[in-house]
């Protein structure tokens, strides 16, 4: 059995913008004390009404316009509910059937979308300590996130993709994009296939489930979770197969799931199934009107590219 390897990533860029997506609060986790560039708005606050931060908005259709995206002429915000610590609202604003771009391309590799939305808040974990503390100062933080077509091949086309994507937003001045400090974190997804799957003309692309492993924060961390689970994946699918000759996909790969990488050893862990988005139950967002550019307005970002 041949074997190939099918890589989507979904890359979020925290944008360097003077202040919050929705509050006026300044944008500098990380270089202030904990909790100390917070508001009732960024903090979810009942009664409080978010405010878009315009630049972060221009900021967005400007990197689609630099990779050949299509700007939305409508656009609105949506609300992505789950609940965790670090999101204090208990929903995240995003976007979901309106992003501010879509299809474009990198390295030949097909972007779908890029959307806007505001970053969580950060759970920190004391060495030894059986609790966990939140710093909300990252609440809020306009963030973009980039998601490719499953068109990548191999992990080194992937961390390839990575880097020169961090130049582009370095470039264009949108971001710093050190992965060190979390401005620029990847999220890959694979899946493998038997080759014969794999594109015919005319015919729809054979895609097995997916398996997501979250929060990379390295080119290294990304190249080495996707060859980690290329051998996973690739065990799994001999032992199904002297199991079951005439299987597909192994049972065990049968379901999208959520995993994350331990860096020390060099291997993913299993978190959890993996979410569809039914179970975020995105609806529009009530306090945020839809938005209508004019083509002046979108064709000023091609300025000077």
């Amino acid at each position: 059995m041949q074997l190939e390897s099918v890589i989507g990533l979904e890359i979020h860029v925290q944008l360097k913008t003077k202040s919050k997506m929705f509050c006026s609060c300044p944008n500098v986790f990380g270089d202030i004390e904990p909790n100390s560039a917070i508001c009732p708005i960024c903090l979810g606050y009942p009664c409080t009404l978010p405010v878009p931060n315009k630049q972060a908005i221009e900021w967005t259709q400007l990197v689609g316009t630099a990779l050949g995206c299509e700007i939305a002429r409508e656009s609105k915000f949506d609300r992505k509910s789950y609940f965790y610590p670090d999101l204090p609202k208990g929903y995240q604003i995003s976007q979901y059937d309106k992003p501010f771009c879509e299809r474009g391309t990198l390295l030949g590799v097909a972007i779908t979308r890029i959307h806007l939305e505001e970053d969580a808040a950060k759970n920190v974990h004391p060495t030894g300590a059986k609790y966990t503390l939140v710093d909300y100062n990252r609440a809020g933080t306009p963030l973009i996130e980039i998601v490719t077509e499953p068109d990548i091949r191999s992990p080194k086309q992937a961390k390839e993709f990575l880097q020169e994507l961090r130049r582009i937003t370095r470039a264009l001045n949108i971001s710093d994009a050190d992965m060190e400090k979390g401005q620029l974190r990847c999220d890959a997804n694979i899946s493998l296939r038997e080759v014969s799957a794999g594109k015919t003309p005319g015919v729809k692309e054979t895609l097995n489930p997916k398996t997501e492993t979250k929060n990379l924060n390295s080119f290294r961390n990304v190249e080495h979770a996707l060859v980690f689970e290329i051998n996973r994946q690739t065990k799994e699918w001999q032992a199904e197969g002297v199991r079951k000759p005439k299987t597909k996909v192994p049972d065990t790969l049968s379901r999208q799931t959520t995993r994350g990488f331990n860096a020390k050893i060099g291997t993913t862990i299993k978190q959890r199934s993996k979410e569809d988005a039914a179970d975020y139950r995105y609806f529009p967002e009530p306090d945020i009107p839809p938005f209508k550019f004019t083509e002046e307005e979108l064709q000023q970002h091609k300025v000077g590219l």
